[in-house]
């Protein structure tokens, strides 16, 4: 059992892989299939003879816990190792794994303190005191405090809602939000962490270049005045930098057990340089040092190149000129021409830490923000200079280096508090994580809030202004002004700090790279697949050289002051999404929501979230917004290209609340005419494997979505759900590939009844839920419903008809679906014509107008025809039409087309004859073979015997006969032979001219009647005059027959005629679809006045509204 979970652990620094073949996560709960014959064997015996059927799926209590106190969280490597092994000795026993031992100080609290405590602690907080003042300085640091507060209080609750393994902030988030969010923040997370290691590479190199060896600059600054020595700086700290990473990536990639090692060496250094910054301002209550400060005027004075801070000495030979006369005279002596500002001002020399007793901490309040080449002004001294003086002599004065602001100083302050994750990334070496994470983060966060808070009191309590002021110590010869205040020396911090800097880039440079490894194990970021790759002890190699390549993007940048704002972006976003997830955990009340940490609460949470949200945009708008593009750039590839991951995450609860929440509201009432859109209920036929017979039915529901909303695809199958379960689960999966396949977004439904029209009237009836329903069917035209076996099938389609009707449902019917083009054609030219007969709500002029909005359709023309009666005014229509249409906002060209009333012909009555001929013989399907046989025989003698009688000369009915080869003729096919077939198939088509030349693959259509001499009847389009007299004659033969039907064929064949006419080029054919028979007894003739309708036509999409209206003129 425990060998089952190792084999899905990650290590430190990254997330588990478990489910990285699995859409589910693997359990402990779960027993591995070998243990199936211990575990019957268990059974025998035992009194567990009631649960014998449950042996396969469940285990024993017993075997349970076992393998629950068995389960550990591995480190990192562990699961290499162990496949190693198996590699090398598969039968050897594997050792055991050695239980994690580090509890709450050394697993959580002090590495949380060595990664909090920073560079920016020991290079910058002077500065941000001196510029923002200690009012303002103290409130970023207790905003910034209060946010990693509230991040932690809501990781705490997420760490111990149960079994934390390995992998920290990014497991977290992604297992709470789910692999979208997850891989976002996860990435986020990860170049913030390979970007501060940038930070403290060039904080590092700062250290080096300026405070401890200035001679070892290759690029040297001496003489170099403005932007030349700027950029000097610069390229010394890009040169260094690189140095610096090259040998820091070796030293990862040689073992991280030397960083490890090292690490308690780095955090004493941390630790000592802080003491020695408490003691030195103890001391200055007692004894201040003696750090004296330069000031000509009120400007401070660059003390590098002059020994004393005057500009004259008097010596036993007289008055005698100093090195700073020489700084700003042209020559020593006495008369020499200087500079305007240093004849009009004296020289000074105030003490640079006065002390803490001292009462500086009045002047130090408030904040001086300057632009960049501002001179560093003492407040409240006396200068002398004329307005119009131009600057001379720049670099012997200290200046601003940058333009200052608040937002910059909490862009930059922010890295100091990061690294609150520390404890959380070691989760799986801790001892009792669930107990050690919050007690060790939360105290660090407590120890090193309180650190920051008092270190901005008291800099500006014993520190001069002009001294916090001056970034990199130049009035204070060169020392780190943090350096001045520390005891015994100022060595004291500057080799501490940098010691810890370097420490803490080597810790950034050893996680970045398993955090990478992490989320690409996952899988859920195809792209980072060749990054879960490493050395064989699962070292990530691949990962480490990208981290290294991204953190040199950070070292050429080579400004500390600019890449602290950008990882502050990364971590403030991750953060962010911690608070989220415990706050959507919290408000969802997910039943496996039960965190041991009991101190936290939503509004705490959201607060957090609000926090570091407004911290993003106040840190740096722009580098905000790029930061939220990065993520949700990976967000959508994730969604579109990731891997499918089932972690029980929030978001899916989020999404159940907010599905759940808006199927109340549709509940409210139906929706409004504006908002209405066909949500498609799209019933298809599967074959014996499963498989959808008709999938360019979806080709068409995909073509129909332009107006989104909802679509189900459903099926029914035949049979008992018990004995057909895996049937139905195949055309389940056989649905989900096909609507894959054609992009058609929606759900499908499989619904298992003893007969089909059941099933597919339960598909009808309890499809969709709530408000979300669907208000139209979408059903393919019966095929073959004339061949005798197929009755049940067009029977079945009429009932669709009809429960449609009766459910107010619209309804969509395209005949000859296989013409229909798929979603990859493309229509060129031509048209969709609508026929425009009765209204219908609409459905007629809204469904073109979705189609067109697909590319398939889009160069298609619109044409609306409607037909005109005699009694009315053609023109009028046209216009009302016309003007309809232009309020619709629908672009279509309108044609209206008069029918003409006219006498009802002979072949229309001889189809009605036909038809009604053929309702009888289909009414004997269910009868005897012998029954049949004579039921048919009978028909046929009467109809035979009648029509010879009055030798009709154009009027011919027919006998189809499926797969007939085509070169059987009447004359070889004898008429009795035909007759007494098993298979009869009977067709009321009429033989038109085109059909005499038939293709090898249709069917063969028969004459039923021939003339008495044996010749073929004539067309009707052949008949003569006097065969029509003839026929008007045959009357009396007629008068039996049902004059509703006679009437309702004649309108067939005249629109029929009148669309062929108008409509037989059209790409498209959409017209109304007359509603079934009240009464059963004419259900064959309506299939047949269907046919009739749309003979000789490629495509046509039957319609009937759903008796609402779903199209508006207004807005």
């Amino acid at each position: 059992m425990l060998n089952n979970l190792t084999d899905t652990e990650e290590g430190d620094g990254g997330a588990q892989s478990q489910g990285d073949s699995n859409p589910k996560e693997s359990s402990p709960f779960i027993n591995s299939s070998d243990a199936a014959a211990e575990k019957s064997q268990q059974y025998d015996g035992k009194h567990m003879a009631l649960f014998e059927e449950e042996m396969d799926t469940s285990p024993m209590v017993s075997s349970l816990l076992s393998s629950l106190a068995n389960y550990s969280n591995l480190p990192q490597g562990s699961k290499e190792h162990e496949e190693a092994e198996n590699n090398e000795a598969e039968s050897s026993r594997k050792k055991p794994v050695k239980a994690p031992q580090l509890g709450t100080l050394m697993g959580v609290y002090l590495p949380c303190i060595q990664n909090i405590f920073g560079v920016i602690l020991f290079l910058r907080m002077t500065w941000l005191v001196g510029i923002g003042g200690v009012i303002g300085t103290f409130i970023i640091v207790f905003m910034c405090c209060a946010t990693t507060m509230l991040t932690a209080i809501s990781m705490s609750a997420i760490a111990t809602n149960g079994v934390v393994p390995a992998g920290g902030s990014y497991y977290m988030i992604s297992r709470s939000l789910g692999p979208e969010f997850g891989g976002a923040v996860g990435i986020c997370f990860y170049l913030g962490t390979t970007y501060a290691g940038a930070m403290y590479i060039l904080g590092a190199i700062e250290l080096l270049l300026i405070y401890i060896a200035p001679k070892a600059a290759i690029f040297p600054l001496e003489g170099l005045e403005g932007a030349e020595a700027e950029a000097a700086l610069l390229n010394n700290m890009r040169v260094y930098g690189t140095i610096l990473l090259t040998s820091m990536a070796t030293v990862v990639f040689v073992g991280v057990k030397y960083v490890n090692k090292l690490a308690l060496v780095f955090l004493a250094c941390v630790i000592l340089s802080i003491l020695a910054v408490y003691a030195g301002v103890i001391k200055t209550g007692i004894d201040p040092p003696d750090f004296p400060v330069c000031v000509l005027g009120n400007r401070t004075l660059v003390w590098k190149t002059f020994d004393v801070c005057a500009k004259t000495i008097e010596t036993a030979n007289g008055t005698v000129t100093t090195q700073l006369w020489s700084m700003f005279c042209d020559s020593p002596f006495l008369n020499a021409t200087c500079d305007k500002y240093f004849v009009a001002n004296n020289v000074s020399q105030i003490q640079g830490i006065p002390g803490v007793t001292s009462g500086i901490l009045a002047e130090n309040l408030f904040g001086t923000y300057y632009e960049k080449g501002d001179l560093i002004a003492r407040k409240n001294m006396q200068s002398a200079e004329e307005p119009d003086d131009t600057l001379t002599n720049s670099n012997r004065y200290v200046l601003a280096d940058i333009t200052s602001f608040f937002t910059l100083l909490v862009g930059i302050y922010f890295p100091s508090v990061t690294g609150i994750m520390a404890g959380s990334n070691r989760s799986g070496d801790l001892r009792d994580a669930q107990k050690s994470i919050p007690i060790g983060t939360i105290a660090a966060i407590t120890t090193t809030s309180t650190v920051y808070m008092s270190s901005v009191i008291l800099f500006g309590a014993c520190i001069e202004g002009v001294v916090l002021r001056d970034k990199f110590g130049e009035g204070v010869h060169g020392n780190l002004v943090i350096g001045t205040l520390a005891w015994p020396s100022p060595w004291v911090i500057v080799i501490g700090s940098f010691f810890s800097t370097c420490g803490a880039g080597l810790q950034s440079l050893t996680g970045a790279p398993r955090l990478l490894q992490a989320i690409a194990k996952d899988g859920i970021v195809p792209a980072l697949r060749i990054f879960g790759h490493g050395k064989a002890n699962g070292e990530p190699t691949w990962s480490l050289l990208l981290t290294a390549f991204i953190c040199e993007t950070g070292i050429l940048i080579a400004s500390l002051d600019a890449v602290a704002p950008i990882l502050s972006m990364f971590f403030l976003m991750c953060y962010m999404f911690v608070n989220l997830a415990c706050a959507l955990q919290t408000l969802l009340r997910t039943p496996n929501w039960r965190p041991r940490f009991k101190f936290y609460h939503w509004t705490l949470s959201f607060l957090g979230m609000s926090l570091c949200l407004t911290l993003m945009f106040i840190c740096s708008w722009y580098y905000a917004i790029i930061a939220m593009a990065i993520a949700g750039s990976i967000y959508k590839y994730i969604e579109f290209a990731g891997a499918e991951k089932e972690w029980g995450d929030g978001i899916r609860g989020l999404s159940l609340s907010a599905a759940r929440y808006a199927l109340m509201r549709l509940e409210e009432g139906p929706p409004h005419t504006k908002n209405w859109r066909p949500q498609l209920l799209v019933l298809v036929s599967t074959d014996g494997e499963q498989n959808v017979e008709q999938p360019r039915l979806l080709s068409l529901t995909n073509q129909l979505k332009a107006g989104k909303g909802l679509t189900i695809v459903g099926t029914a199958l035949e049979g008992t759900y018990l004995e057909n379960s895996e049937q139905a689960q195949r055309a389940e999966q056989a649905l989900h590939k096909l609507m894959e396949t054609e992009k058609v977004k929606g759900f499908c439904q499989v619904t298992v009844s003893s007969n089909m029209r059941d099933a597919t009237s339960h598909l009808l009836q309890a499809s969709g839920l709530g408000g979300l329903k669907h208000n139209a069917v979408l059903v393919s035209w019966p095929r073959n419903w004339k061949q005798g076996d197929e009755h049940q099938t067009w029977r079945n389609f009429i009932e669709l008809v009809r429960e449609t009707t009766a459910a107010h449902l619209a309804l969509l019917v395209p005949k000859n679906i296989s013409a229909f083009p798929s979603n990859g054609e493309r229509f060129t030219e031509g048209h969709i014509d609508v026929w425009w007969i009765v209204h219908d709500g609409g459905m007629l002029m809204l469904l073109p107008f979705l189609l067109r909005q697909h590319k398939v359709w889009r160069k298609c023309k619109m044409r609306i025809f409607t037909v005109a009666q005699m009694d009315d005014n053609s023109i009028q229509m046209k216009k009302d039409l016309t003007t309809f249409l232009y309020h619709l906002r629908i672009d279509a060209m309108v044609e209206v087309v008069e029918m003409h009333d006219s006498d009802i012909s002979a072949y229309t009555y001889e189809k009605t004859l036909v038809m009604e001929q053929r309702s009888q013989m289909l009414k004997q399907i269910n009868l005897t073979k012998t029954e049949r046989e004579r039921e048919i025989q009978s028909i046929t003698d009467s109809s035979r015997g009648s029509i010879r009688r009055k030798n009709p000369a154009a009027v011919t009915t027919q006998l189809s006969v499926t797969e007939e080869p085509p070169a059987a003729s009447k004359e070889e096919k004898p008429e009795e032979e035909v007759e007494n077939t098993d298979d009869l198939n009977l067709s009321s088509t009429p033989l038109t001219p085109t059909e005499g030349a038939q293709s090898p693959g249709e069917q063969v259509q028969m004459t039923w009647t021939e003339k008495c001499d044996g010749e073929p009847a004539k067309p009707p389009g052949a008949a003569t005059p006097e065969g029509i007299k003839d026929i008007f004659n045959m009357k009396p033969e007629w008068e039996n027959l049902n004059q509703s039907n006679v009437r309702r064929m004649h309108t067939a064949l005249r629109l029929n005629e009148v669309i062929i006419k108008k409509s037989s080029e059209a790409k498209l054919v959409l017209l109304n679809m007359p509603g079934a028979p009240k009464n059963r007894t004419g259900d064959e003739n309506y299939m047949e006045f269907l046919e009739v309708l749309t003979e000789g036509l490629n495509r046509v999409l039957l319609v009937r509204g759903g008796g609402r209206e779903v199209i508006t003129i207004y807005s």
